[in-house]
């Protein structure tokens, strides 16, 4: 194959792709920055998606683009609220900044229910309306997805696990759909996003450690 035509078939899958190796290095550590590739990615793999036939991924990807806006306003404006001092910190104090916590006991069922119905609504958006190949999956890892960037923005530590069964089978489906680059990142994402657990859940610790 020539670099030309490399490029043509795969140069959008690649360099998504490395913008996305970037976006889960800054969630790992926890960074405010994450937010900002959070935008620029979602927003050319909704071309990249639409292309390959993953109608329901291209809509996410639209949804990602305009919550990590909000996502960014959430991070700035807990990083005000815990003061000047805290936002001055390492990142090896970051939980201290951002306030990372459990998911609450009182949003799992709402949380649920919408995962229910979103992805009840995408699965019937795709099979109506579109010639979608793997309806049932993209239509499931789509509305998981909603709940766990609305887990992020929380900074809830679960939000991890969410990610973890998002990207495996995020991982599957783009082998099938012939978008290898983005189905190596999925792959790593799902053993960063184990990393992320455990580190998040120690800056958890130390969040509660510096508060005692």
């Amino acid at each position: 194959m020539e670099f030309t035509q490399f490029i043509q078939e795969y140069g959008l899958d690649a360099f998504t792709t490395v913008l996305g190796i970037l976006y889960i290095i800054l969630e790992y550590r926890a960074s405010i920055l994450l937010w900002v590739v959070g935008i620029v990615m979602p927003a050319l793999d909704i071309y990249l998606y639409w292309g390959h036939g993953l109608y329901g991924d291209a809509g996410m990807a639209a949804y990602y683009t305009i919550a990590a806006v909000y996502g960014y306003v959430a991070w700035k404006i807990s990083e005000r609220r815990n003061g000047q001092a805290n936002v001055e910190k390492s990142h090896s104090d970051a939980a201290a900044t951002i306030g990372i916590t459990h998911f609450k006991r009182a949003h799992i069922l709402p949380s649920f229910c919408f995962f229910l119905a979103a992805w009840g609504i995408t699965y019937f958006v795709l099979t109506r309306f579109t010639n979608s190949t793997v309806p049932l999956l993209d239509s499931f890892t789509n509305a998981l997805s909603f709940v766990g960037l609305w887990a992020l923005a929380r900074k809830y530590l679960e939000q991890w696990i969410i990610w973890i069964i998002v990207d495996g089978i995020s991982c599957y489906l783009y082998l099938v759909k012939n978008i290898p680059f983005k189905a190596s990142l999925y792959g790593l994402y799902v053993v960063i996003a184990i990393l992320g657990y455990i580190k998040w859940k120690r800056m958890m610790g130390t969040e509660i450690h510096l508060n005692n």
